[in-house]
């Protein structure tokens, strides 16, 4: 492993610029949104374990249901405009969820179908988002604007989840959910200045644009046998994040602010991670990426163990470090080995994928902690993360796939067409 020095001129380009800002600021509404929701739905009258997986099991579903025809949409528009009308349609949620949080007036059913939008406003924007990023960089600069992009966004992510835990505790749940919501239409503002070229519609249709991008997912043996490691990992981890780690921070660390502390650990963590990931370069850089993946565990079984705060949160920084390494190492080998005219597709079937169990984790987390209690709960979902990322070293591909000594591929080649083609269309 080595550690390139050679810096890139990023902040020059605008349209780079503009992403990153809107990302920024949409992340930080998402960081008091996350600690938020799930202490507004304990709050409320009745408010219970079933109840808190209910409804974020109802936000996680959509992003599983919509995420495929996100990713169909978003190969046949300009991808900043799917983002817009993400953004506005999870703005228009989150206003929805935050006034009704602060009447105290939530029926269980009005939160459920809320959350549903918010879910699919998610499932819209993702695909989107990850075919974007090839579009707004030069080919060869890819692995350094996506750590570049995770700094920003992590760090945002950190102090919204700092500052969260005392906004919940002084003013309420509803005051940070109405913040995020504030979030999204700033985003959705600096969003739609990005001018990214449209390309020209496709004439096939939708169900031949999944087979194609079907065809690129399956035919890639490193692809597909990490996002079904993910599969288990991410319903392990939404399970511990959503229900498990807030219900054993309420009972016996002291809270939302213990909660607030243990999650900003791991924010911070991020950012490091996404520095260290955008200088680092590793010759098989999907191996060194699940690798990244075992540190995980170790906070959730601290959890398990009812472990003081410092220390589960000490365990939370060091697996922030290794989910932003994996992160990075893994968005980049995707955008460089995938065509960008099927880019958005691929990534749809990877979150398609990757949270194929995350509603059913969230939906089975809470009746599961009634009935085995907590700690036992926890402790099954460290020991997921431990098996399937241990199975997913078996593969050939995932130990052997080697990252291109000139960077460019698939995907970042048809980033420098479209790049020459938007010079010569605006010189003309």
């Amino acid at each position: 492993m080595t550690v390139s020095t050679v810096g890139a001129p990023l902040w020059r380009h605008r349209q780079f610029v503009l992403l990153v800002s809107a990302r920024v600021i949409s992340v930080l509404g998402n960081g008091f949104a996350r600690v938020a929701l799930a202490f507004a739905v304990l709050a409320l009258p009745e408010a219970g374990e079933g109840r808190l997986s209910l409804v974020l099991a109802c936000q996680a579903l959509p992003q599983l249901v919509f995420v495929l025809a996100g990713g169909v949409i978003a190969d046949r528009m300009p991808r900043s405009r799917l983002m817009v009308m993400a953004d506005v349609l999870g703005a228009g949620a989150y206003t929805a969820l935050a006034a009704m949080v602060l009447t105290r007036h939530a029926p269980l059913a009005a939160m459920c179908l809320l959350a549903v939008a918010a879910g699919t406003a998610t499932a819209l924007f993702a695909p989107a988002m990850d075919g974007l990023v090839p579009l707004v960089v030069p080919a060869d600069r890819l692995q350094r604007a996506n750590g570049l992009l995770r700094v920003g966004t992590n760090g945002s992510l950190l102090l919204g989840l700092a500052l969260s835990g005392v906004t919940v505790a002084l003013v309420g749940a509803g005051w940070a959910l109405a913040l995020n919501a504030a979030s999204f239409i700033v985003s959705a503002a600096l969003t739609s200045r990005l001018g990214v070229v449209a390309r020209p519609r496709k004439r096939a249709s939708g169900w031949a644009d999944l087979r194609e991008g079907w065809h690129e997912f399956a035919s890639r043996e490193w692809l597909w046998v990490v996002v079904a490691q993910y599969a288990v990992v991410v319903a392990a981890l939404n399970a511990n994040v959503g229900v498990l780690g807030p219900l054993t921070a309420e009972r016996h660390l002291g809270g939302a602010r213990a909660w607030s502390t243990i999650v900003a650990a791991q924010a911070l963590g991020t950012v490091v991670g996404a520095g260290l990931a955008a200088r680092v370069r590793v010759n098989r850089p999907i191996l060194a990426a699940v690798l990244c993946t075992f540190p995980a565990a170790v906070p959730i079984a601290l959890l398990s163990a009812e472990a003081p705060v410092w220390l589960i949160a000490t365990a939370m920084f060091a697996a922030g470090i290794a989910s932003d390494v994996f992160g990075v190492l893994w968005s980049t080998t995707v955008q460089r080995e995938v065509p960008e005219q099927v880019l958005s597709r691929v990534s749809s079937y990877d979150w398609f994928g990757s949270l194929a169990f995350a509603p059913l984790g969230l939906l089975i987390a809470g009746p599961i902690a009634a009935a085995v209690g907590t700690g036992r709960a926890l402790a099954g979902c460290a020991a997921l993360v431990v098996l399937a990322t241990t199975a997913a070293l078996l593969a050939p591909q995932v130990r052997t796939l080697r990252a291109r000594a000139d960077g460019l591929s698939g995907a970042a080649s048809s980033a420098e067409a479209v790049e020459h083609q938007t010079g010569r269309e605006a010189s003309g």
